[in-house]
């Protein structure tokens, strides 16, 4: 696990929902509990906030870290994004984003293309990227600020459902999706009673949750959550998506008693 994770994991799992600021002593505690040292903490922390992720201020002799405008935009993103993903009736369209970059912006370039992948968006051509979801208007908002960048954006339809199956196959590799679902079903779905018997300690459940968690939220980088009728026959992706929440919830209550342990905080109700 990356220490930029955890960071991130556990604002958006416990700091938020706890007045939204962290002292950086207890984030030092809680990131000890994977491994990573003191100065690690403070080196990370530092180049989040240069990036302008967080605020910081002094109480007394602590320093606390909290959650600004642009993080909790993220975080809002993010959880929507891992765990608001029901399958949808599809109207038969597509949505299409052209986009054209000069090559000596090839920064930006990448960044259309994590920020379209992140929005469920596949490849189908060199600089055309297509969904099955209107989400054109979350694209043009993105890009509203970036005067390098040009976007054509349609509402689209193919001859037929065959059609759309083979461009569902040629803009996502959906067998190696799946068999990474298959994955991370072999590798918690073993684990599924010892959660439901509460047998992990405190520290061991926050652990836990972060860790699945983290396994957990590569795949909405990948998977477009396609309807139905264009996913492949013993699709597993609902199932690992299920289990997942399931395994989140179960952890919930002791991971989150370790961080108020450790924080010294209460949560606060969520909405």
């Amino acid at each position: 696990m990356k220490p930029r994770s955890i960071v991130f994991d556990l604002f958006g799992d416990y700091v938020r929902y706890r007045g939204g600021a962290a002292r950086l002593r207890t984030l030092s505690t809680l990131m000890g509990c994977f491994g990573v040292g003191e100065s690690t903490v403070r080196v990370v922390l530092a180049r989040l906030r240069k990036e302008g992720w967080f605020d910081v201020r002094r109480e007394g002799r602590e320093t606390l870290y909290a959650l600004n405008k642009r993080s909790l935009q993220l975080l809002d993103e993010g959880r929507s994004r891992i765990f608001d993903r029901a399958p949808s009736d599809w109207d038969r369209h597509w949505y299409m984003v052209i986009y054209s970059v000069p090559e000596t912006e090839r920064g930006v370039r990448d960044r259309i293309r994590k920020e379209l992948a992140w929005l469920g968006f596949g490849p189908l051509a060199p600089s055309t990227y297509v969904s099955p979801h209107d989400r054109l208007q979350q694209v043009r908002e993105k890009f509203a600020d970036e005067p390098a960048v040009r976007l054509d954006t349609l509402r689209c339809q193919s001859g037929g459902l065959p059609v759309d199956r083979e461009m569902a196959a040629r803009s996502w590799d959906l067998a190696a999706l799946n068999e990474d679902y298959r994955e991370l079903l072999r590798t918690y779905l073993g684990r599924m009673p010892s959660y439901r018997a509460g047998h992990l300690s405190p520290e061991e459940a926050l652990v836990e949750r972060m860790r699945l968690t983290y396994d957990y939220r590569k795949f909405p980088f990948r998977d477009p959550d396609l309807p139905t009728e264009l996913l492949p026959a013993g699709w597993v992706g609902h199932e690992a998506h299920e289990m997942f929440l399931e395994a989140h919830d179960l952890l919930g209550p002791s991971a989150e008693s370790y961080y108020d342990e450790v924080a010294g905080t209460r949560p606060a109700p969520q909405e």
